[in-house]
């Protein structure tokens, strides 16, 4: 039986072509969260469930670091991480009393990055063995509920003046996959109310393309490759009950996992790897709640939309409002007549806890507004490009 002290629990799947910089970009997101300097201003720390894991990780960031070594590809290898998000040893200035007046532990965020081999979607299993091992890790990720498709950036500037080719093999590559498996992972065809339905595009080595920013970058692939991203978004409605509370496509992200100059690589100097928490955490809460907000929404679908959006809204809503529980009164949107002033409603109650003092709120409570912060500031920066919520 879960306590209100467990974790709030979400996780992310990745997916990208071999060579294309998941393991880089997961090596500098754990071993970055390592550093004294992260955790001080952050205010809270990243702990890997799975210590051989985490040694494994920060050892090859620190190889990036200190060796201006890059970490071995994982090939052929599906691999789950686990990693807890949990407040550092320091006291936020004002919040001794707080503190010492509180005997619960903390409520913290627990995240489980799935990588899905990119060697998967470039070569067809070799045993029937191998192909029950795609099909089960396919599976096992089905808990997500945002997916990110990686574009290598490193291709891309191979490619320059010919994107499109490359663009286009690679969406189909993913279409091509996903079609694959979709016979095996849907049970007597029935389609999945959980299934992950933000489908992000992430630009990764985004350092080698300077000149693009997120809209470029966007801009590029619906020029390029707008047909093929289509037939890959067909693909993924033919997995998932309610197939317009689904978005692929929508979401870009520029990212680089640290700057590779000759004989160096600059740790130090990275793009978008500090928005992959938030984009896990916080993005489907806004894209979540307007479609559980959606009165002709099928109930199963509602019901895992607000799995996530219920426990969110009551971590960031504000306890001096003299209004209903905010999980009840975003269940009362569903059914009623509010729709879109729902959505408005729960925007309000995130503004309204933005503006309390950090002190007052419990450690996941500011986790979560942050990241909202952090997701707006990678709009601002060009680096972010999230879909119409």
């Amino acid at each position: 039986m879960r306590t209100q002290t467990d974790p709030l629990e979400q996780h992310v799947a990745v997916f990208g072509a071999s060579g294309s910089g998941k393991t880089v970009l997961l090596s500098s997101f754990f071993g970055g969260a390592q550093e004294p300097a992260f955790r001080r201003t952050k205010g809270y720390g990243v702990r890997a469930e799975d210590k051989a894991q985490g040694r494994k990780l920060h050892r090859d960031y620190l190889g990036m670091r200190d060796g201006a070594t890059a970490p071995t590809a994982n090939r052929f290898a599906s691999t789950e991480y686990a990693f807890v998000l949990e407040p550092t040893a320091e006291v936020p200035a004002g919040s001794r009393k707080t503190r010492k007046a509180s005997t619960k532990p903390p409520k913290t965020l627990r995240v489980v990055w799935h990588d899905y081999p990119g060697e998967w979607f470039e070569q067809d299993p070799d045993s029937a063995q191998e192909a029950e091992r795609r099909v089960e890790t396919f599976r096992s990720l089905l808990s997500a509920d945002v997916a990110i498709l990686l574009v290598d950036g490193q291709r891309l500037a191979e490619h320059r003046g010919e994107e499109e080719r490359y663009l286009k093999a690679l969406l189909t590559d993913f279409r091509s996959g996903l079609s694959e498996l979709r016979d095996d992972v849907l049970d007597r065809g029935r389609r999945l109310a959980r299934f992950p339905r933000i489908w992000a595009l992430g630009l990764s080595k985004a350092d080698l393309l300077p000149e693009l920013d997120v809209e470029r970058f966007r801009d590029l692939v619906l020029g390029a490759a707008g047909g093929e991203l289509a037939e890959l978004h067909a693909v993924l409605r033919s997995y998932v009950e309610d197939p317009d509370a689904l978005d692929v496509g929508e979401d870009f992200l520029l990212l680089s996992a640290a700057r590779f100059e000759s004989g160096a690589i600059d740790v130090s100097v990275r793009t978008g790897v500090d928005l992959l928490m938030p984009i896990t955490a916080m993005l489907p809460f806004e894209r979540f709640a307007r479609w559980a907000t959606n009165k002709q929404r099928a109930s199963a679908v509602a019901e895992n939309l607000l799995r996530f959006v219920g426990p969110v809204v009551g971590l960031v809503s504000s306890k001096r409002l003299k209004l209903p529980s905010p999980v009840g009164a975003l269940v009362g949107f569903v059914v009623g007549e509010l729709g879109t002033r729902g959505v408005k409603f729960l925007n309000k109650f995130v503004a309204d806890k933005r503006k309390e003092s950090a002190a007052e709120a419990d450690f996941l409570g500011r986790l979560l507004e942050h990241f909202a912060e952090d997701l707006d500031h990678g709009v601002e920066q060009g680096v972010l490009r999230r879909g119409e919520a």
